[in-house]
């Protein structure tokens, strides 16, 4: 004759799965935000640093600038393009990496996603405006070129209570 599991067994089986999990699931969740901020100040190193060496071979012009005009108005698009899409010349000028002619860049093999939202827009902060005072979360990045300063746009602080926009 075959026994089965009383109904007593499997509630004790279920009780103790579930405490299992509630202490698991915390650590686990603290791994995966901990795992974000890594990712968050690899990726702004990453784009700090291609910022600083486009702005060394360009004559201290940061990306985002049209081309011939070394102050004014930045633009997102030409951003992402000078830094991580295509190969440029001293005076800024595009064109597809390899092309005769245009030997500096691309900088960053792509423009990365904040981590917190998962997003790669940028927010241009004109040059003559300060930073805002907080981000809002609405994009991925907020950029400055005339400081050649790059932030998180992510309320919120890590567990050393920094703010990721202050990272």
């Amino acid at each position: 004759m075959k026994k089965a599991f009383s109904l007593v067994e499997i509630l004790i089986v279920v009780a103790i799965l579930g405490i299992l999990a509630a202490i698991v699931l915390p650590e686990f969740q603290a791994h995966t935000q901990e795992a974000k901020e890594s990712a968050a100040k690899s990726n702004l190193h990453t784009l700090r640093t291609g910022i600083e060496v486009y702005a060394a071979q360009h004559n201290g012009t940061p990306p985002g600038y049209i081309p011939g005009w070394h102050s004014g108005t930045t633009y997102a698009d030409f951003f992402i393009i000078q830094l991580c899409k295509a190969a440029t010349t001293v005076d800024g000028d595009t064109a597809m990496p390899g092309t005769p002619g245009y030997p500096l860049g691309p900088y960053v093999q792509t423009m990365p996603l904040n981590p917190f939202n998962k997003l790669d827009t940028i927010k241009i902060v004109a040059d003559d405006q300060e930073f805002p005072a907080d981000a809002t979360g609405e994009f991925g990045w907020m950029y400055q070129a005339a400081t050649h300063t790059i932030r998180f746009d992510w309320p919120g602080t890590d567990k050393e209570e920094i703010r990721y926009y202050d990272y």
